[in-house]
């Protein structure tokens, strides 16, 4: 088993104003260390002064790459170094091994995070999408992920690249995409010279899955176990890596039953409860005319399968093509919005897939 090394010593950046008074997340990541009892283990403060550039911790900042606050720098007996931008991250990895939080503690910190979330979405409603992508790949640096499907994923990533900062581009592979799809995925990684890093099921419970329930459980049984194993699955165990991802809600594709998005919110799917993974959503306020004509202004390659009618593009056949007079929902689960679960038949489904 391996053991991660302690490190020797640990120096938190933190960011002072020109009014004198630390920036407040980092107040607020030293406060969260103090409740849990162990403030003493950092070492050194090193403040990143404003309007200072020979400020210690703006030194640091440079020396790692780092341009947020607050920030860890990590020295080991070997020499080597590392750099946390997350306290939570750092209490879990180093410095009091698993975590139990009173519940008290667990909801003040909840509250702390929401405020937080609330504070990023409030900046950047405004905001044009390539400059809240800008600003969250500028917050969250390589912490930050943009994750593809479809037509708006593209969108994103092409804003991403724009933006000249570093990221990290997934692609969820259930093992169920169409070929245009994958054709995609090969040639965006071709044309930004980005690589893609493709994320696959699990694959016990995927064995387990299809030894058990058949290959296509989900039109009987809904489509939720099947999903969670394919790609909700891997998307968790790739972004508990990350403090945030940029995603595609728009509010003109919002379906039945789901809750309003806003630009920056919580992500209850992808997190586990003692994580607190951040949802971006830059093109709430953009309808199909807006995001088109990015595509075609800038030229950013998309899914041949949105010119034959795909709305939504995932996994066969559970989004298939419609006519433009159909909602939405046609296109995505039909047989769960449009009829009682179980009463579709494997053999009707698979035949209506690309029926339109």
């Amino acid at each position: 088993m391996t053991t991660t090394p302690s490190p020797r010593s640990i120096t938190m950046v933190k960011k002072r104003l020109a009014n004198g008074e630390p920036c407040e997340k980092c107040a607020q990541t030293e406060a969260m260390l103090r409740r849990r009892g162990v403030w003493d283990r950092i070492d050194e403060v090193a403040w990143a002064v404003e309007g200072d550039d020979a400020s210690a911790g703006v030194e640091l900042g440079r020396l790692h790459g780092v341009e947020v606050a607050p920030f860890f720098v990590l020295r080991f007996d070997d020499g080597s170094e590392d750099v946390y931008t997350s306290g939570m991250k750092l209490l879990r990895d180093h410095l009091s091994g698993p975590v139990s939080v009173a519940p008290a503690r667990a909801e003040e910190e909840r509250a702390v995070d929401a405020a937080l979330v609330r504070a990023l979405a409030d900046r950047w409603k405004d905001l044009e999408p390539l400059e809240i992508v800008r600003q969250a790949l500028g917050d969250f640096r390589d912490r930050c992920a943009v994750v593809l499907t479809g037509a708006e994923d593209v969108v994103l990533l092409d804003m991403a690249v724009r933006s000249g900062l570093p990221f990290h581009a997934l692609f969820a592979d259930t093992g169920r995409h169409r070929s245009e799809t994958y054709a995609l995925i090969d040639e965006l990684s071709r044309h930004y010279g980005a690589p893609i890093q493709s994320l696959l099921p699990a694959r016990d419970e995927l064995s387990d899955l299809l030894e058990n329930r058949g290959q296509n459980s989900f039109l009987h049984d809904g489509h939720a176990e099947c999903c969670s194993i394919r790609r909700l699955g891997p998307l968790r165990r790739a972004l508990s890596r990350y403090d945030a991802w940029i995603g595609h809600q728009r509010l003109a594709r919002e379906l039945e039953n789901e809750a309003r998005p806003e630009v920056a919110e919580f992500d209850g799917q992808l997190a586990s409860d003692d994580e607190r993974l951040i949802r971006v959503n830059p093109l709430l306020a953009w309808d199909d005319n807006a995001l088109w004509s990015y595509v075609r202004k800038h030229a950013v390659p998309h899914n041949e399968l949105h010119d034959r009618g795909y709305r939504f593009i995932g996994c066969e056949p559970c989004t298939r093509a419609i006519r433009p007079d159909q909602p939405d929902s046609d296109g995505l689960w039909w047989w769960e919005w449009n009829q009682p679960t179980g009463s579709t038949s494997a053999s009707e489904g698979e035949g209506e897939g690309e029926g339109i």
